[in-house]
């Protein structure tokens, strides 16, 4: 710090006001080196117009000020208009006084489409608040002073532990609490894993094609990339033995964005790889509580604890506000993935308190059981406007999640056109072929689109479809 300048010393005890930065001169009129300091601050933007200053007599004390010296340079800048003041509201900036800290243009931000359907979505109008809030409420009252603090990197063992309950209740998992790893989400999960077997020598890591571009994005920043191409079964066994990977990254119970679950002779296949090449599987179970038409297919890790990574997370079921994803870790992995953890982005300690509570309550359950009926009757009402309107079209992968796959008939425009002239309408949807990585987006095929139907609330979700069906009715697609 510059020792010719006097600086802002923090307040000395309770009933301040808001601190204020000024740096004065040691010599000269103190007066005129408040002003001057104060003009200074409001030409540069660091006061901008409206902001609240510390009383005089607050402002004195920080600065080690007569009283005096601090009202009379307020009254000074008062009168030229830098400042106004008025009984019960304070000292302010007066408006108009203050330059933008940057005079760079904003960037406009793109409007957001009226429907917006696109996939992988929750509906965050159904996000359970009132749950949700009795369950943060008694973590801040009830929680020790150690839930304030970092904490184990694997996370909360509150809910570690009511997570192996619950996932083993719920999708079969078998782990014990001392092997589950808290993270903020599925996104941060494939990051440390990315991280973890970069580590331990693997150089290639097998995904399923097609598959979300911002996961493969991930991992193809540590490790090499082997695209396996997924048919009715599954991902393809005998594509992922010839090519060398030692990690296998699926979605055995819904796969993204086709939708087919793995059928039990490719499971098989999966987990005889796995054995005899000592291969990991890395679960992605992004949407496991959402079926419908079929009951639910248990996780494969519940076949494999040793060989299985099992990942999670709350962003289908209680939507991204809730920043929180799981990984039963198989015991191998576990301390490499902790370190990962520890020097990652720390995952909040009170929301998994609450999730813990939630899901302890009953809240959870309760929950789901509500948005599952609703995400099942968006699922039939879009099933039925296509029927009826596009009759040539065909509605797949809608036995579970929240999209489905609208297969057109040969002959309109092709995906990229198609969803250009739906987002006119302001329908924004994702084309297929986003998903598809060569050689795959190259093979002949009809135009699918990926529609979600979790995304828009409840209101504007008939709408949305209405204008989607519309639109590629009069594109004469389907």
């Amino acid at each position: 710090m510059d020792e010719r300048l006097d600086s802002f010393t923090p307040p000395l005890g309770p009933g301040f006001g808001p601190e204020l930065l000024l740096q004065i001169p040691p010599r000269g009129g103190r007066r005129r080196a408040v002003e001057e300091a104060l003009r200074s601050a409001i030409r540069d933007g660091r006061l901008r117009a409206g902001t609240r200053l510390p009383s005089s007599r607050e402002l004195a004390e920080q600065l080690g000020l007569a009283r005096g010296t601090v009202a009379a340079a307020y009254e000074q800048l008062v009168a030229e208009g830098w400042l106004t003041s008025r009984s019960g509201s304070g000292t302010r900036v007066a408006a108009g006084a203050s330059t933008p800290a940057s005079t760079a243009p904003e960037r406009p931000v793109p409007a957001a489409p009226r429907h917006d359907l696109r996939p992988g979505q929750a509906d965050s109008s159904s996000f359970p608040r009132d749950s949700w809030g009795r369950a943060m409420r008694h973590v801040l009252r009830e929680a020790p002073a150690d839930a304030f603090a970092r904490g184990d990197a694997r996370g909360r063992l509150e809910l570690r532990t009511t997570l192996a309950a619950y996932l083993g209740r719920v999708r079969g998992v078998r782990v014990d609490p001392s092997h589950v790893v808290v993270c903020s989400g599925f996104t941060q999960a494939l990051t440390l894993l990315t991280e973890v077997f970069a580590e331990l020598g693997t150089d290639r890591v097998a995904m399923e094609n097609p598959a979300i571009g911002d996961h493969v994005r991930i991992v193809s920043s540590r490790l090499d990339v082997a695209d396996i191409a997924v048919d009715a079964d599954g991902m393809s066994c005998a594509e992922l033995s010839a090519s060398g990977a030692g990690v296998a990254v699926c979605t055995p119970a819904h796969q993204f964005p086709l939708g087919m679950s793995m059928a039990p002779a490719r499971r098989a296949d999966l987990l005889a790889w796995a054995d005899e090449d000592l291969g990991w599987i890395v679960e992605d179970d992004y949407d496991g509580e959402f079926r419908y038409d079929r009951k639910p297919v248990g996780a494969l890790q519940a076949r494999r604890p040793s060989r299985v990574v099992y990942a999670g997370s709350a962003s289908k079921s209680l939507g991204p506000a809730v920043r929180l994803g799981w990984i039963a870790c198989p015991p191998p992995l576990l301390e490499p993935l902790v370190e990962a953890k520890r020097r990652a982005q720390p995952t909040s300690p009170l929301e998994q308190l609450a999730l813990a509570r939630l899901i302890d309550s009953g809240g959870y359950d309760r929950h789901l059981r509500t948005v599952r009926r609703s995400y099942r009757h968006r699922r039939d009402l879009l099933a039925e406007a296509v029927a009826s309107r596009l009759p040539r079209a065909r509605v797949r992968g809608i036995e579970a999640g929240l999209h489905a796959i609208l297969e057109l008939p040969s002959g309109p425009p092709d995906e990229a056109a198609l969803t250009a002239a739906l987002r006119l309408a302001s329908v924004d949807v994702h084309a297929l072929g986003a998903y598809l990585r060569d050689p795959l987006d190259r093979e002949p095929r009809p135009p699918s689109l990926v529609v979600g139907y979790g995304s828009p609330p409840a209101r504007a979700y008939r709408p949305a479809i209405d204008a989607l069906v519309g639109r590629l009715s009069e594109l004469g697609a389907g």
